[in-house]
């Protein structure tokens, strides 16, 4: 029976959509932006725009949580990724949102699977693999104490 319960909780596991990355920071949202435009930068990536929800919201007269969007990347990493098909510039420079929610501050990004479905962009290539990999790097780094 333990071995049917195991099974069965691998193939939900497995059959499950692949969701954005999500890691938690101890820190403010302006802060853990601060953070990761530091880390961006210091991985020879660019910041292309950083850009704050909540005062775009407020312009208008209306709220939002706090929540600030980095766009970065390089073209290093990027451009192969657009050769194999162009329609990933519809999701490329990487863009990773923080923001503030019940239980603190949150750090959100796509997965590769997510920003190039439906592309003819193998996800098994360096430069998918690179961008994968400094999206989990650089947040992390963010979130650190």
């Amino acid at each position: 029976m333990f071995r049917t319960l195991i099974g069965a909780v691998t193939a939900m596991t497995l059959a499950l959509p692949a969701v954005a990355g999500t890691l938690a920071s101890p820190h403010s949202v302006t802060e853990t932006m601060d953070n990761l435009v530091a880390a961006v930068e210091g991985a020879g990536a660019t910041v292309m725009a950083r850009v704050d929800h909540a005062a775009g919201a407020a312009n208008v007269d209306m709220e939002l949580p706090e929540a600030q969007l980095l766009v970065f990347g390089n073209p290093k990493v990027g451009t192969p990724i657009m050769q194999q098909d162009l329609g990933a510039g519809l999701v490329l420079p990487l863009r990773v949102l923080v923001h503030e929610t019940e239980e603190g501050t949150m750090i959100r990004w796509q997965s590769p699977e997510e920003m190039f479905a439906g592309l003819d962009v193998d996800l098994e290539s360096e430069p998918v693999k690179m961008a994968a990999g400094a999206l989990e790097k650089l947040t992390a780094k963010a979130a650190e104490e």
